[in-house]
């Protein structure tokens, strides 16, 4: 007799939780069970929570929990194809400019690859201390043997994270002009930031190919993507409501406010956003090494399952050079974009 025997005695659902019922063999525990009189005037403290799987043995026309989670996987599969014939042509794309950065960055040769990076931190930053630490730091990588791993992460981020702030920072304008597409996008972005990292890559790795980069690209991307939106949406809400209407007294149209006024004043927090993008596209390529990312997270991943404990935390040491060097690069600009805005206010 199970637990919950009596609920469905009580409502006369007997017949209706039988009438499927097909005997089948008993496990150890149900047979342990019998044995012990379980399931009979047992005490309260040993009472199960009345989950399907302990509903189910009081009523087998219940469904258990594997026939749920059968039900799901059955579910997408059964969409899996119909939604490849949409998503391929769509992604495809994502794929060549991740095999167009990659050959890019492996192949050009290093004594031209490095000053083109150390020109971008300089443009960036103006820092000529940053633009020795950023030297160091990659000579250091290449002389460690680590250069073409720190490369294809460095490419995987470039694409990533710019794809991230052209698609971000338009659905956080949209965001920011209306109420009604703030409230629908609020809860998918909580969806985005709270679900493991591991999670986006379950339903990707059935649509796609391993051997092909959108798979990562985008994991990568939906992870990354929230913090732009975010700031950028809130960066625009955050402009002073007088300067809004001076620019209207001035005769501004809703576009002529929105490049010339909003964008501007929003820019710091835009900036902020595009940091954490950046290090967020850092910390899944990592993860993503498991469905074939290449770059410094294949390293990590050899140490992991190789048990090369130096592998390991050499490779980990890169990882950190290039999440400071991209931080470090990112805040300098967003300093610059700082003291370029505050200018003309103090004028």
């Amino acid at each position: 007799m199970a637990t919950y025997d009596f609920i469905f005695n009580g409502l006369g659902l007997r017949e209706w939780c039988d009438k499927d019922a097909t005997p089948g063999p008993m496990s150890m525990a149900d047979l342990l069970a019998q044995g012990s009189g379980g399931g009979q005037g047992g005490s309260v403290w040993d009472l199960p929570f009345p989950s399907l799987d302990a509903l189910n043995q009081a009523c087998p026309a219940i469904a258990r929990t594997r026939d749920l989670t059968k039900g799901v996987e059955t579910s997408f599969l059964g969409i899996k194809d119909a939604l490849k014939v949409v998503l391929d042509p769509v992604t495809q794309p994502l794929s060549w400019f991740l095999e167009g950065a990659l050959y890019a960055f492996q192949n050009t040769p290093w004594f031209i690859m490095i000053p083109i990076l150390l020109g971008v931190v300089w443009f960036a930053s103006k820092s000529m201390k940053l633009v020795g630490f950023v030297a160091f730091s990659i000579f250091f990588l290449a002389f460690i043997d680590h250069y073409n791993f720190a490369m294809q992460t460095l490419a995987i981020i470039f694409v990533c994270a710019f794809l991230c702030v052209l698609l971000g920072v338009p659905i956080g304008i949209a965001m920011s002009r209306s109420d009604t597409m703030q409230r629908l996008t609020i809860p998918v972005l909580d969806m985005l930031q709270t679900l493991p990292p591991f999670v986006y890559l379950i339903p990707l790795i059935f649509l796609f190919s391993v051997t092909e980069p959108k798979l990562y690209g985008i994991a990568i991307i939906l992870y990354a993507i929230v913090p732009v939106i975010r700031l950028t949406d809130l960066g625009i809400r955050l402009v002073d409501k007088e300067v809004i209407e001076a620019a209207e007294a001035f005769g501004m149209t809703e576009r002529q406010k929105l490049y010339g006024v909003q964008i501007p004043l929003a820019l710091p927090n835009i900036m902020a956003g595009v940091n954490q993008t950046i290090m967020m596209s850092l910390a899944m390529v990592v993860i993503a090494s498991l469905v074939s990312a290449p770059g410094l997270g294949v390293l990590v991943l050899r140490g992991i399952r190789n048990l090369e404990l130096g592998v390991g935390l050499i490779s980990g040491l890169g990882i950190v050079l290039l999440a400071v060097i991209l931080d470090r690069v990112t805040k300098a600009a967003l300093a610059r974009v700082n003291a370029a805005s505050a200018v003309p206010r103090n004028s």
